[in-house]
């Protein structure tokens, strides 16, 4: 008999369909059946030995609910015997009405069960509290997860013993995971704690990967890549992170017409084990990035998501550099110019910050100047030293492709069908802030804000606060215009200011979406003796009335 070995994963959901991801012991026939008669079937597919399904849903009614259970060649492995959890339900959007976006990013191995949390408290595990404990509640329709789902470089000690088990801890890649098995244990890791595997079978999520899915600062110069090349180890860590990343997190984002166009999804389930199919994807998207989109699109009513991969894509040569690659930057286009009147919100989740404290902002245009040659070989071959150790590599990194989405946004922000709010979303600074720009003679007509909320479950050092927090002042904004003088930079076709923040701790964010109007809310995760760990709201505000 099959049994269950993680998820159900709720994921892409519109009005009458969904999609529940699986993986299981063996292989078998997955099925979803909802109280209502909504259902489907898959048949699993087979990776590396292990064993997955994505079961379509149909016949979803929009604007309702459903519970669901499922089964495994008709046994029933979902809800799981005496789970103390509310059923897991289905909840179809309607094309109207109020759409409540969770988002975050930056969630290290789930808390250890009866030991101290070395982060603090999970926020996703203070949501699922929540809901659990009131199910007919608030609820988010969509969570967002922005990156960093998985830590492949920065193991847990359970990790880290569990692998010391299989190899030589002392010789390459060390602590952190070398293959797709590996990368399966942090998924477990991740996934399995019971209050978030409860959550993710009941919210929908959509997700993209960042660095630390694959090695910190991951493609941050050609330099950087060669030198990764050259050693023995990360071949295998990038085709097993990009083939975990595809199974676990890229097919949920995708909806059932885009799964049945996708010949890696069909070569991968018309063979007894593609294994070989996926890592030949794989070894493509590494050779040559525009063989594979990561990114996609998502309309919820009158919501558009466009979610972007601002790792893979890059264009990483110094006389080319930029953040997009051409046909990726043209998608990107496409999909925010495609029918504007349909949308009274934008939302561009980037899992890197778009607009970043103004000391770093000029002191990351700056480094690129140097990488690029602007002062001399000599300068050149210091920025690389400069750009690698202090991280440097986020959209102000590539000043073109930073320009370009500032245009983007100022013109997806502006004339008759202009939506209300244009909200880049983003993660990875383990902090949370809110920016908003200002163009010089022509501001959008939309109210245009950047909102960061990182990390959900992570920490950051006392210096990188207190960076984060003097980055934002008047005497490091001075020390940036320096930096761009040095660099010989262009004035940025955007200026910006903080307007909220910075917050430090574990934490989410969620837009409320109604009509034209916009609220915001940050929540931080505490813990309460005897009632585990629970969500305070440190700021509800406005953002379009």
């Amino acid at each position: 008999m099959s049994a269950l070995r993680l998820g159900p994963l709720l994921r892409y959901t519109d009005g009458s369909s969904a999609t529940v991801w699986v993986e299981t012991s063996r292989p078998c026939t997955a099925e979803v059946r909802c109280a209502d008669g909504a259902g489907g079937t898959a048949h699993s597919f087979q990776i590396a030995g292990h064993h997955y399904a994505l079961v379509p849903v149909t016949g979803l009614t929009a604007g309702t609910s459903t519970s669901y259970e499922v089964l495994l060649d008709g046994a029933r492995v979902w809800p799981l015997p005496g789970s103390p959890f509310p059923p897991s339900a289905i909840h179809a959007p309607g094309p109207e009405g109020r759409l409540d976006v969770a988002f975050g990013s930056c969630r290290w191995a789930s808390p250890p069960a009866g030991g101290d949390d070395p982060v603090g408290p999970d926020a996703l595990d203070a949501l699922a509290t929540r809901l659990a404990a009131d199910p007919e509640g608030e609820r988010p329709h969509v969570l967002l997860l922005l990156g960093d789902q998985v830590y492949a470089d920065e193991t847990s000690d359970a990790t880290q013993r569990w692998l010391a088990g299989r190899r030589d801890l002392k010789e390459e890649p060390g602590t952190g995971v070398a293959d797709y098995e590996e990368y399966t244990h942090l998924y477990y890791e991740s996934w399995l704690d019971p209050r978030i595997r409860w959550l993710l079978s009941t919210v929908p999520s959509f997700m993209i990967f960042d660095d630390h899915d694959v090695i910190d600062d991951w493609n941050t110069s050609a330099a950087w890549l060669a030198d990764m090349r050259s050693t023995g180890w990360w071949r295998e860590r990038l085709l097993s992170g990009l083939m975990s990343y595809w199974v676990h997190q890229h097919l949920g984002n995708l909806s059932l017409e885009e799964l049945a166009a996708d010949p890696v999804y069909e070569a991968v389930r018309e063979t007894p084990d593609g294994t070989d199919a996926l890592r030949a994807f794989a070894a493509r998207a590494d050779a040559d990035a525009t063989t594979a989109r990561w990114s996609y699109r998502r309309d919820f009513g009158r919501v558009r998501l466009v979610m972007v991969d601002s790792r893979a894509a890059r264009v990483l040569a110094e006389e080319e550099r930029a953040m997009l690659d051409p046909g990726e930057e043209a998608w990107l286009r496409e999909q925010v110019r495609d029918t504007p009147e349909a949308y009274d919100h934008l939302l561009i989740g980037t899992s890197l910050p778009w607009l970043l404290p103004h000391l770093v902002h000029d002191a990351e245009g700056w480094n690129a100047a140097l990488c690029g040659g602007e002062r001399g070989a000599r300068w050149a071959r210091f920025g690389e030293k400069v750009r690698r150790a202090a991280d440097l590599e986020h959209w102000s990194a590539f000043p073109e492709s930073f320009a370009g989405l500032a245009e983007l946004i100022a013109e997806a922000g502006s004339g008759d069908h202009a939506p209300a709010t244009v909200c880049v979303l983003s993660g990875d600074v383990h902090h949370a802030y809110i920016a908003e720009p200002s163009w010089a003679g022509r501001n959008p007509d939309a109210r245009v804000v950047q909102l960061v909320c990182s990390p959900v479950h992570n920490s950051v050092p006392l210096s990188m606060r207190l960076a984060f927090r003097i980055g934002w002042s008047a005497t490091a904004r001075r020390l940036g215009r320096g930096l761009a003088r040095h660099g010989r930079l262009p004035k940025p076709p955007v200026s910006w200011r903080k307007t909220g923040g910075p917050w430090f701790g574990n934490q989410l964010m969620t837009l409320t979406l109604r009509g034209r109007s916009a609220r915001l809310r940050l929540e931080h995760a505490k813990t309460r003796q005897g009632t585990g760990p629970r969500l305070t709201t440190i700021l509800d505000s406005e953002l379009a009335p």
